[in-house]
């Protein structure tokens, strides 16, 4: 199938002009569908409900094809706002990471409410630092109406949104777990404990739905 996507965006860049920005445009939105379409597989589709689906997601392309022939960029001070953003963005995004996979550290080593509590600052902290990142991304397209520069805005927002669900979820559920067998070790209550489970789903389908709506 993921063939059948890239015959299909190269169907429709056909008449585009053979430029860089055009190739690296065509790829993104080629990983864009591609993404698209696994996640529509992952939340249950056929393969080909969630082909049409993604197909669907980016409309139609004429429009983006003659302002590609414009090829606009951007200027040489955007370049290097960029540029220093991706390197702060990638330093932070893993002291994150790192602040995700910790969290549970203090509850092995105390096991007590200052564990619990402590695990909950490092995941709040972690949280921050992600909003922190996607709050301070330099808007490099808003000097240029141009669709083409519109769409690798969207572009990298979207990725952006999908990898912060992706570890916020991730977090979750590791989160999730820790606090599932800490109660239940503690009350005893092992035919009730369980219901942290569906608490646990209902708060990432509205983690879910708050990205979908943002994106």
């Amino acid at each position: 199938m993921n063939e059948k996507l890239r015959a299909y965006i190269d169907a429709q860049f056909q008449d585009a002009p053979a430029t860089r920005a055009a190739v690296e445009l065509k790829e993104e939105i080629l990983q864009n569908l591609t993404d698209k379409y696994n996640d529509l597989l992952a939340e249950g589709k056929n393969e080909e409900a969630a082909f049409n689906i993604a197909i669907a997601s980016v409309g139609d392309f004429s429009e983006l094809i003659k302002e590609l022939k414009k090829d606009p960029a951007m200027t040489k001070e955007q370049e290097e706002q960029y540029a220093a953003y991706k390197k702060r963005k990638a330093l932070l995004t893993s002291i994150a990471i790192g602040l995700y996979i910790l969290c549970a550290l203090p509850i092995i080593l105390l096991n007590n409410a200052v564990g619990v509590t402590l695990m909950f600052v490092l995941v709040a902290a972690s949280t921050g630092v992600l909003i922190y990142i996607f709050m301070t991304k330099p808007d490099f397209a808003k000097n240029d109406p141009s669709m083409v520069e519109d769409f690798k805005a969207w572009r990298e927002t979207s990725s952006d949104h999908r990898r912060a669900y992706k570890s916020i979820s991730s977090a979750l559920w590791c989160l999730v777990v820790v606090i599932y067998f800490v109660v239940s070790f503690a009350t005893r209550a092992w035919h009730v404990t369980w219901i942290i489970f569906l608490v646990a789903a209902a708060i990432n389908s509205v983690v879910r739905a708050v990205f979908d709506l943002k994106k």
